[in-house]
């Protein structure tokens, strides 16, 4: 096993989570099986408890793993599926190391972070590293650590010991540290200041971890004598130092790596059997047309998020990243606009009339809305009156988790005539509580008390998904969820003209609602949380649908997906009838005059697997 070691300076958010993500991509498009773990080093257990105000929205894994952001941005760039003991806490760390305490394991000895602490933490890392994270359950070769926050931190200092320790536990070989740290560059005079970098590798150093590369992240691209600067004051070669500038987007990150060497180095410092520098004239081709096709795409799409947490664009990540994933699909650029929730209704009409006009005027002028997950009372009715105009103008419409309630409340309101109809969050008292808290929610507990990881959904009639999907009976996707509709007015509210046409295996739970296209041409809602297994090459279907209907290109690519649908003997799409029958509607439907389509080797696609 091979093991990375990525680590940051300066100031946290600097971009350790792409590199990282990043360095993994190239190693695995020279063949190599490679996992990630992140550390995170508060005290949480996990970060189903946090503020997306505060630490961005909380990604959730196959086995119902509630983790950091990062390990989206690992999923999506390497396409694997990860693990929640890829994400290590300190909270983690000592509620181990205490349970062991507590059944005698250490023979009565005085517990201590050295060597207790580090162990239990190199010990963790060993056994996730071998742990399989691709289809085809081969171990990886390559283990890609993520260290979160910064050098000098007080909280990362038994982490940063941990891996002092473990660079000797393991060969010289076999382990190697990138440092990722910020070169500012001050408007007023246009230099490049090393010092920053200077002072977080002598950190660093002085902790017993001398990094092997340097990283620079800057706004501009920084000189020649800059780097030799930073290789002069800091220890490593003029070579090993790179610098990773502002670009269009992350998908250049790795090509920026691999340009200025990086897989001659590792395969030099890790002894991988990687052929260099010859590769082959077609390496990291698609990841070169996906990131040229998004700086080239002209034609834009209008997209408005109505949520509750638009003050930070990281509550919303792995939501922006899917309607980006679809939007290229339809060589489209995304413009996505935040409206606040509570912007939308009639008590900020007489607060503050300038900022509800302006919101109801993002609303109005975009070309499809979505309006995704959260919890709590605040902005509810918002969100509702957003689905009110979607339904009424027949305007595309995607709804998430608690997208979907609201759209069923509106729906009860409105068509039903059932003006009291809400979600008992919100109104325990309702006379018609067409959402409901699930049996498994302990309200007494906030911790780890939601439906959460890869469940089975299962299509019921003819429906946009199921073909979106590929005419798959059934689908596996991700949950994070403590409240769903409730059974007993799924009759009525289906012969009031809403269909539920994905359950769960008992029946019992709504996960995909519609409204028929004679009806509306996009009004699409499900419990489950499709973004989280949406992929760059791969977008999730519910977000390709919303984008398709925007652009207007809905009907002529499902009409196409039916007539070159064909199934296996069983009555179920193969992987191969999936791949080509997306290959056959990027042929035959004319997305944009002005960009070439996807290319139809770009794209792969598997049986989804199950998530909220």
């Amino acid at each position: 096993m091979k093991y990375i070691l990525v680590t940051g300076g300066v100031i946290s958010g600097i971009g350790k989570g792409v590199i990282a993500s990043s360095i993994g991509t190239i190693l695995k498009h020279c063949g190599l099986h490679v996992t990630s773990i992140k550390i995170d080093p508060y005290i949480n257990i996990d970060a189903g408890t946090f503020s997306p105000f505060e630490h961005g929205e909380v990604f959730v894994l196959d086995d119902g793993g509630e983790v950091d952001l990062d390990l989206g941005n690992y999923e999506r760039f390497l396409d694997v599926t990860l693990h929640r003991a890829n994400n290590i806490t300190t909270g983690k760390i000592y509620q181990q190391v205490i349970e062991c305490e507590r059944r005698g394991d250490y023979l009565g000895k005085t517990v201590q972070v050295v060597p207790h602490i580090t162990d239990a933490i190199q010990e963790w890392v060993i056994n996730v590293a071998k742990v399989p994270v691709t289809d085809d359950g081969k171990e990886p070769e390559v283990c890609i650590i993520e260290l979160g926050g910064t050098i000098g931190d007080i909280e990362g200092m038994p982490f940063v010991e941990a891996f002092r320790q473990f660079q000797f536990r393991v060969s010289h070989d076999s382990f190697c540290c990138v440092h990722v740290s910020l070169v500012p560059q001050p408007k007023s005079t246009g230099e490049s200041k090393t010092k920053p970098t200077q002072a977080s590798v002598k950190e660093l150093r002085g902790s017993g971890l001398s990094p092997d590369l340097i990283v620079c992240r800057s706004e501009m691209p920084i000189l020649d004598e800059v780097k030799q600067k930073i290789s002069n004051f800091c220890h490593v070669k003029p070579d090993r130092v790179i610098c990773i500038h502002d670009c269009t987007s992350t998908y250049r990150v790795p090509l920026m790596l691999e340009e200025q060497g990086l897989i001659q180095f590792i395969a030099e410092r890790l002894q991988l059997n990687i052929a260099t520098p010859a590769r082959p004239k077609k390496f990291m081709w698609k990841w070169r047309d996906l990131a040229d096709r998004h700086d080239n795409v002209r034609k834009v799409v209008e997209i408005a998020l109505v949520g509750k947490y638009t003050q930070l664009e990281d509550a919303y990540a792995s939501v922006t990243k899917a309607l980006n994933h679809s939007a290229l699909f339809v060589n489209r650029r995304l413009n996505l606009s935040y409206i606040e929730a509570t912007s939308l209704e009639e008590a900020t009409k007489t607060e503050n009339p300038v900022k509800y006009h302006q919101a109801w005027q993002i609303l109005c002028r975009s070309d499809g809305v979505i309006v995704p997950g959260g919890f709590g009372k605040r902005g509810m009715e918002g969100k509702i009156a957003a689905v009110t105009w979607c339904r009424t103008t027949r305007k595309p419409f995607l709804g998430v988790c608690l997208g979907l309630q609201a759209a069923v409340i509106e729906f009860t309101r409105n068509v039903m005539n059932w003006k009291d109809a809400n979600t008992t969050e919100i109104d325990p008292d309702t006379p018609y509580p067409v959402v409901i808290d699930m049996p498994e929610h302990n309200s007494g507990q906030m911790g780890g008390t939601m439906r959460l990881g890869k469940r089975t959904t299962i299509f019921h009639g003819d429906s946009i998904l199921k073909k979106l999907y590929g005419n798959m009976g059934a689908i596996d996707e991700r949950h994070r969820h403590r409240y769903e509709v409730n059974p007993e007015f799924v009759d009525k509210i289906e012969k009031a003209g809403l269909h539920f046409v994905g359950r769960d295996e008992s029946e019992t739970r709504m996960e995909i609602m519609e409204l028929p296209v004679s009806t509306h041409p996009y009004f699409v809602a499900t419990q489950y949380h499709p973004e989280y297994i949406s992929r760059p090459l791969k977008p999730s279907p519910p977000y390709l649908g919303l984008l398709l209907a925007a652009v207007g290109k809905l009907q002529p690519y499902l009409n196409n997906a039916m007539a070159s649908n064909t199934t296996s003997e069983d009555g179920e799409n193969s992987d191969e009838d999936i791949v080509g029958i997306l290959r056959r509607n990027i042929s035959n439907v004319s997305l944009s005059a002005t960009s070439t389509p996807a290319t139809p080797s770009h794209l792969s696609v598997k049986s989804p697997t199950s998530t909220d």
